[in-house]
């Protein structure tokens, strides 16, 4: 890992005074932190992977909502069971994979 780049990440994280980092920013800072310290930022990177697949630039891109949501997926799956966040961005990004592959519901 490039120790340069974890620098950067960490400097924009502080600078954002927010408590979750989202966007494209988001999905970059917790993508470069998330290898090195993953109980601390795997969490919040699979929430703000989950919330990108509602962004309207990828309206019309299911399948990269859908490799979004796997690899929100994945991530939350790595984190260990004793994770505080762990249950609830793994269900999030279950139910959302869900209702992405299977479409919109008909009632």
């Amino acid at each position: 890992m490039d120790q340069d780049m974890v620098m950067r990440a960490r400097v924009m994280l502080l600078s954002a005074n927010t408590r979750v980092v989202r966007g494209v920013a988001g999905l970059w800072i917790y993508r470069t932190l998330t290898p090195v310290e993953p109980e601390v930022y795997g969490s919040k990177l699979a929430y703000v992977l989950v919330e990108a697949c509602d962004s309207p630039l990828l309206r019309d891109l299911p399948e990269r909502r859908t490799a979004l949501l796997d690899e929100a997926v994945e991530v939350a799956t790595a984190l260990s069971p004793a994770n505080p966040f762990r249950d609830k961005v793994l269900a999030r990004a279950l139910a959302t994979r869900r209702r992405e592959v299977g479409g919109p519901s008909v009632s």
